[in-house]
């Protein structure tokens, strides 16, 4: 086997080996994807008070459906003085409640729940894009460790060449200048490791701000970026976007609302009763009793048509036209993620098909010769950038695949599973 082939097949053992011990190291307490999106679902503020707005929806229900309270009537009439109750010659004690004409009642609790189903609405929203900011803070976190490890296998390298060139120039191979590079290089590259490092505890802290805990309190998590296989039918994503997202859910109780509060107006046409009983006590008269119904005449007619009818008419005829924009909207959103995704995904495949095995030859060669004395440290740092700069670009598109998907995953409003199609 040639000597360059032999080290292309080191290189890629030893990167297999680093991944597999870096796999291993994970702390038993490290999060995973799904349990970082339970724990901010479960414990984000803006989430726990939609929640609480949604019990408030659902208590004002029950208000809606309420009866009003009946009222105990007295009246003392004749009294010889102010508040001579025992000598009053006429006395009237009742009982009165007011009667709403039925269905407007039971009107009033539908609408009432349709105000309840918008806010279930919004927090779904809310749920779905908290999500999807978790999901980009986790895989910006991995992509940031990715990086730092990228990071300090260069500054391995980067050691590595300067002990070789130090032996070289003890040997009188290379010149003193050869040495003087590599410890230029070595320098660089450790603060490339320490600017790694930031990057890590500063995806950490965002990700702390989302699962609501304080910006520096110990994190780990455990996954990979990858390239995971997903359904991606531009049609079908468009069908279930149409049927999952909570915008829509929320602008077709909105407007089933405003249908209610039409019919409501309606109704005020129609008469409440005011029932009355009362017993009647007339000095020197034996005692009787009363009976009272009471209710209104609709002579202004014409408020409810220019008020609550107009008002309800208009705003349905507006979420009409929002309805219209918002599926726009969202089949535009869905196609674009869509592009995106497919774009992500076939970098994926250049890389991992060409450019990846191009450096890893390339650097493995380049190693060989300057081993050999073939050429000079410069040409050996120029591959070595070369293969790191590879890497961290394929990081870059394996994130971006994630990103793009999770993405997607917001816009159809629902988690994607399955194979590519």
């Amino acid at each position: 086997m040639e000597p360059s082939k032999i080290a292309i097949l080191l290189c890629l053992a030893v990167s297999l080996l680093t991944g597999v011990l870096a796999a291993q190291k994970a702390p038993e307490n490290a999060l995973t994807l799904e349990q970082s999106i339970a724990i901010a679902l479960e414990q984000n503020p803006l989430i726990l008070s939609s929640l609480n707005q949604r019990e408030a929806s659902l208590a004002r229900i029950r208000q809606a459906k309420a009866w009003t309270q009946p009222s105990v009537d007295f009246d003392s009439d004749l009294q010889p003085k102010l508040f001579d109750f025992p000598r009053s010659g006429e006395s009237y004690l009742g009982l009165s409640q007011k009667i709403e004409f039925p269905g407007k009642i039971g009107l009033r609790g539908k609408i009432a729940t349709k105000e309840s189903e918008e806010i279930l609405s919004d927090i779904n929203l809310l749920k779905l894009d908290l999500t999807f900011q978790v999901k980009q803070a986790f895989y910006g976190l991995l992509l940031a460790q990715e990086k730092k490890k990228y990071a300090e296998q260069d500054l391995e390298l980067a050691q590595d060449f300067l002990n070789k060139a130090e032996l070289k120039h003890a040997g009188g191979a290379v010149a003193r200048v050869e040495v003087l590079r590599a410890q230029v290089e070595v320098s660089k590259v450790a603060n490339a490791v320490r600017v790694a490092a930031n990057e890590v505890q500063l995806a950490k802290a965002q990700m702390n701000f989302l699962l609501a805990r304080k910006k520096y309190d110990p994190l780990e998590i455990k996954g990979e970026l990858k390239k995971r296989t997903v359904p991606l039918d531009l049609e079908r994503l468009k069908q279930q976007a149409f049927s999952s997202r909570p915008e829509i859910r929320r602008i077709q109780a909105s407007r089933e609302k405003e249908s209610l509060r039409k019919t409501q107006a309606y109704l005020s046409y129609l008469p409440d009763f005011d029932l009355a009983v009362s017993r009647h006590k007339l000095e020197g008269m034996k005692t009787t009793w009363d009976f009272t119904l009471s209710l209104p005449i609709p002579l202004f007619f014409w408020q409810p048509k220019q008020g609550e009818i107009a008002e309800a008419e208009a705003l349905m005829k507006s979420l009409q036209n929002d309805t219209e924009h918002l599926f726009n909207a969202i089949s535009l959103e869905v196609e674009e993620a869509y592009m995106n995704a497919l774009t992500a995904s076939n970098q994926i495949t250049l890389f991992e098909e060409q450019i990846l095995t191009q450096a890893e030859e390339v650097y493995s060669m380049f190693l060989f010769s300057f081993q050999e004395g073939e050429i000079g440290g410069i040409e050996l740092i120029e591959a070595r950038r070369t293969l790191i700069e590879a890497r961290k670009s394929y990081a870059d598109a394996l994130f971006n695949y994630d990103a793009t998907l999770a993405s997607l995953e917001k816009s159809v409003g629902q988690s994607l599973e399955g194979e590519i199609k």
